[in-house]
């Protein structure tokens, strides 16, 4: 896969990733097929697609975190030393995890165990991955509630998940996820079932952590609108392939894959007030569905047989963009396809 124009150092590089479902006796299904995608030191990337698109899986797969039936079939996953994420043991892989890259997950209710205080909760991550005592931990953690805009964050010690607000959950779940300091964090769909205003907040917390701490940020949605305003780099994925990837600013002004316009399409924005959406018809295809041509012809206006038959390699769209599209091939590979 060409990919574009590189930026900072890597803090996680994924060179052709492939996974696969092995469902009984029956063949395996892709599940990835051949992801390669970068973030940089300091960079926030936004991985976008509709549900199914594999988004979520390729972030278990960055944590070895997959389950039994998937596996890896090809490809690497790198850290920020180099080291072959995909090769290393569990014992490995557990000091890695919440140190070097830790993951902010979609539901903070199921993710925060109910039993123990949210303060225990982020306490014990730091204990766990850095030597000092369980009164300085507490200390910390006070400390990593008040960067994230938790209020009373002394007496929020003693309180059980059930008693804190979904925006409250959430900023546990950063203040879990922030408080070693990682080099890089995974967002996964982070302001699902929260109001506008927290999500702002929530995506304005990741700002910060970026801003004051280096950190870096992969965050995963469904909403191409949601990503927009925060994310240096935008991939959009569709059925296991990232099929775009470059600049927010050049992938969000010139799209160069139909379904990254189809998206935008569809988002309600306040210059489309008495204007109709217009929603990409059909759904991703299941696993089974997939077959060698391009994914989205059977959704694509812009459709071939070509399309049907023949997977696109990726072109250039932009000076720092990409997109896996026959169309940019017809238009000598640098001109925008999608009118």
């Amino acid at each position: 896969m060409t990919e574009p124009t590189r930026t900072a150092a890597p803090v996680l590089e994924i060179r052709d990733l492939r996974l696969e479902l092995q469902a009984g006796s029956r063949r395996a299904l892709p599940v990835l097929d051949g992801v390669s995608l970068r973030v940089g030191k300091g960079e926030i990337v936004g991985i976008v697609g509709e549900s199914g698109s594999g988004k979520s899986v390729l972030s278990l797969a960055v944590l070895g975190l997959l389950p039994p039936a998937i596996r890896i079939a090809g490809g690497e996953i790198l850290n920020k030393d180099g080291q072959f994420l995909n090769r290393l043991g569990e014992n490995r892989l557990r000091r890695i995890r919440g140190k070097e890259i830790a993951m902010i997950f979609q539901d903070p209710m199921s993710s925060l165990n109910p039993g123990l205080t949210v303060g225990r909760q982020v306490a014990e991550v730091i204990r766990l991955h850095e030597a000092c005592s369980r009164r300085e931990a507490e200390e910390r953690t006070v400390a990593m509630f008040r960067k994230v805009g938790l209020p009373r964050p002394e007496s929020l010690l003693r309180e059980y998940p059930h008693r804190l607000s979904g925006g409250m959950r959430q900023r546990v779940m950063i203040a879990t996820a922030a408080s070693c300091r990682p080099e890089l964090l995974i967002a996964d769909e982070p302001t699902t079932a929260l109001d506008v205003t927290i999500q702002a907040q929530i995506l304005q917390l990741m700002k910060k952590l970026r801003e004051e701490d280096g950190t870096s940020v992969l965050l995963i949605s469904h909403d191409l609108g949601l990503v927009s305003g925060i994310c240096d780099r935008i991939a959009v994925m569709y059925a296991g392939r990232i099929v775009e990837q470059g600049t927010a600013a050049e992938v969000l002004r010139r799209p160069g894959h139909p379904y990254t316009a189809g998206l935008l399409a569809s988002i309600p924005l306040p210059s489309k007030k008495g204007s109709k959406l217009t929603p990409i018809a059909g759904s991703v295809p299941a696993l089974h569905e997939r077959g060698a041509g391009c994914t989205f012809a059977s959704r694509c206006g812009y459709a071939t047989e070509r399309c049907r038959r023949e997977a696109p390699a990726y072109h250039r769209a932009g000076d720092s963009h990409i997109a896996a599209c026959h169309l940019l091939a017809e238009e000598g590979g640098s001109a925008h396809a999608v009118r």
